[in-house]
C-alpha cells in the first residue's frame, strides 16, 4: 500500500505531465443523521476519485475507500502533511459513522457571512473559519488547533476542566478553548503526562514537498454544510 501511495504522490508532483487540479464537492449535516451526506473529490489521477462517497455500515468504512485513497493528497511521499489536519478531519465526517459527529461535538455556526467549523477529536480541538466572502484559503487561512484533552483507546475523550465543566466533550466551552488568556501546559487531569497546549496555526507541515493552493467556497444553509471548489498543488 505504501508503494502505491508513493507512486500516486509522485504523479501529483509531475508538473507538465499531468493535470494537477483537485476538485472537492462536500455535503454534511452537523445537526442530525442524514442519508444525503457525501464527499466527492477528483484529481487527474484516475485512482484518486470519489463520487458522493459515504459511510457503509456493513463494512464499517467508506463505500469507495476514499479515506485511504485520499492519503497522497493530504501528505507528501515522506508522510508530511500538505493541508490542515482540521480540514482533513472535516472531510471525514460524511464517510464516518454518525457516532463520530456526536463524539467529536462538531459545531458549525454562521455570524454574518463568516462560517465557523469547530470540533474536538482525540483531545485536540480544531477550528476553521471562512473569510467574509465564505471562502477558506490554502495554504494559509484561519486554521487553528489546541490540545485540550486526551483519549485512551476508543474513548470517551477526557477534556481538561479548564475547557469543560465536567471534563467531557459534551460540555466544551469553545470561547475558553480559543481564549489565549486561558493558560496551557496544565495537566488535563490526574495523569501528569497529559498537558493542555497553546493555540497553534494548523497549516500542515511547512517542510512538505508541496502544498495546495486556492480557495474553497463554504455555505451553511438549512443546517447543511457545503464545501466546493478546486485547488492546485504547488511545489515548495
Amino acid at each position: 500500500m505504501r508503494k502505491i501511495l508513493i507512486f500516486l504522490s509522485i504523479l501529483i508532483l509531475a508538473g507538465g505531465l499531468f493535470a494537477q487540479d483537485l476538485s472537492i464537492d462536500y455535503r454534511f449535516n452537523p445537526s442530525s443523521p442524514d442519508g444525503k451526506n457525501y464527499l466527492s473529490y477528483k484529481s487527474a489521477i484516475r485512482y484518486i476519485v470519489a463520487d458522493k462517497d459515504s459511510f457503509d455500515a456493513a463494512s464499517g468504512a467508506s463505500r469507495q475507500k476514499s479515506t485511504s485513497l485520499f492519503a497522497p493528497i493530504q501528505t507528501d511521499i515522506m508522510g508530511r502533511a500538505t493541508i490542515s489536519a482540521g480540514f482533513r478531519g472535516i472531510l471525514l465526517f460524511p464517510v464516518a459513522p454518525d457516532s463520530i459527529r456526536i463524539e467529536d461535538k462538531l459545531h458549525v455556526y454562521k455570524e454574518g457571512s463568516v462560517i465557523t467549523m469547530e470540533y474536538v477529536h482525540r483531545g485536540v480541538a480544531y477550528r476553521i473559519r471562512t473569510d467574509k466572502n465564505g471562502n477558506i484559503g490554502f495554504p494559509r487561512g484561519s486554521y487553528v488547533m489546541r490540545t485540550i484533552g486526551y483519549i485512551k483507546g476508543n474513548g470517551p475523550q477526557v477534556i481538561s476542566r479548564d475547557f469543560s465543566a465536567d471534563g467531557t466533550a459534551d460540555t466544551v466551552d469553545w470561547k475558553k478553548v480559543w481564549d489565549p488568556a486561558v493558560p496551557s501546559g496544565r495537566p488535563v487531569d490526574t495523569r501528569e503526562q497529559d498537558l493542555t497546549g497553546p493555540i497553534q496555526n494548523d497549516y500542515g507541515d511547512m517542510m512538505a514537498m508541496f502544498n495546495w493552493d486556492g480557495t474553497l467556497k463554504v455555505t451553511f444553509e438549512d443546517s447543511v454544510l457545503s464545501i466546493t471548489g478546486t485547488l492546485r498543488p504547488v511545489k515548495r
